[in-house]
């Protein structure tokens, strides 16, 4: 259980320090003096990737947790 409960953390944590930036925005951000737009982008695309999973795996625990309590 603890072996599952690290890796959930783990798994839920780990994008933020990800790049999440296409070629494209990349070359025109990084054409700037300060970084500060490039690294707002940056995080406005990994939070907008992040949503959708933390939604559909909580639907997928509830989901889990009513098939067990049905069984008992």
């Amino acid at each position: 259980m603890k072996h599952r409960i690290v890796f959930i953390f783990f798994s839920l944590f780990s994008f933020l320090k990800t790049n999440a930036q296409c070629a494209m925005c990349r070359a025109v951000l990084e054409s700037e003096e300060g970084q500060a737009t490039a690294e707002g982008i940056n995080d406005g695309i990994v939070y907008l990737m992040a949503i959708p999973y933390i939604l559909v795996g909580g639907i997928a625990y509830f989901i889990y947790k009513k098939f067990n309590t049905l069984k008992k």
